[in-house]
């Protein structure tokens, strides 16, 4: 049988796959075996209770799903009190998501969750930043650093920065995230996209824009994570448009140490408990004693082609 456990920033896990933040909660124990997960990565938590935004918040695309939840949140308290002791009973490690519109307050809300039963923190810089006119965090290098800098004070437990896709420096701000302190990437959150309904002429979502995800992004959302694992030392977990095993190891192949699943979960409630299982079959198919065996392992090398760089083009 494949060893199938990894390390993620200080996290031992199991297997490498775990759900993404915003698409799994406690109430799956009653669809699937919650034990078999590699870890739980919890919904995004704010310090003050959010309403979220307005309906609709889900429009189905091709291939993906576009949603504008607004991260409701029924607040910190609530998760400490109420939320985490439902976890306490599983062998997987608890990753506790975490928002905030300041840098400060991101710092301030991790210090108040390092608590015993986290394993890590998950901060989601991925959302907007008051303090930079509403650009999410993870847009720039020099905000990245600035946040991630205050994070790292503020806790000692392994501190994982989920990062965006929309930025025209990923790679950048993976290292600025690494250099103050991160000790893992999760690459990456949706896509800025919209929808309109051609029938009434208005947006899909109350919104009018929100994240896209599913199948439709990971093909740029894999670039990322190629791009991040030759630009950073820490471990890297993607997260985009995975759906099935095949998925997952090309993530683990473009240098993601683990993968966290969400759009497919909402189409099949156990899709990661097959995607956990065909990574396994997988492995053992390829004689692979272990799954970290596959982490950054596609060849890359110039094919061995004539060059064609002296043909005339064709007038």
């Amino acid at each position: 049988m494949t060893d199938l456990s990894v390390e993620i920033g200080g996290v031992r896990l199991a297997n490498p796959v775990m759900p993404a933040s915003g698409t799994f909660s406690e109430e799956m124990e009653k669809v699937i075996d919650l034990n078999r997960l590699g870890a739980f990565v919890t919904k995004t938590i704010t310090r003050e209770i959010r309403a979220g935004n307005p309906l609709p918040r889900v429009a189905e695309t091709r291939s993906g799903m576009l949603n504008s939840i607004g991260i409701p949140s029924k607040g910190v308290a609530s998760f400490i009190k109420e939320t985490m002791s439902r976890y306490a009973d599983y062998r997987p490690p608890l990753v506790v998501s975490i928002s905030a519109p300041t840098a400060e307050g991101f710092a301030s809300l991790a210090e108040q969750l390092t608590l015993p039963g986290v394993a890590a923190i998950e901060a989601n810089i991925s959302c907007p930043n008051l303090e930079e006119d509403g650009k999410a965090f993870a847009m720039t290098a020099s905000s990245t650093a600035n946040v991630v800098q205050k994070l790292r004070a503020a806790t000692r437990l392994p501190l994982w920065v989920k990062l965006t896709p929309n930025t025209g420096d990923v790679a950048g701000v993976a290292r600025a995230a690494e250099s103050m302190g991160a000790d893992a990437l999760v690459v990456a959150n949706t896509i800025l996209a919209m929808s309109i309904d051609i029938h009434t002429f208005r947006p899909r979502l109350g919104n009018v824009m929100g994240g896209l995800s599913g199948p439709a992004i990971k093909p740029i959302v894999l670039r990322q994570v190629y791009q991040c694992a030759q630009a950073v030392g820490i471990p890297i977990v993607g997260c985009g448009g995975i759906a099935t095993a095949e998925d997952a190891v090309e993530y683990l192949l473009a240098g993601a140490s683990a993968v966290q699943v969400g759009t497919a979960t909402f189409v099949q409630p156990g899709a990661m408990l097959r995607i956990i299982d065909g990574i396994d079959r997988f492995c053992e198919s390829r004689s692979l004693p272990s799954v970290r065996g596959l982490i950054g392992a596609v060849l890359n090398e110039e094919a061995d082609v004539p060059d064609l760089a002296w043909v005339e083009p064709v007038s």
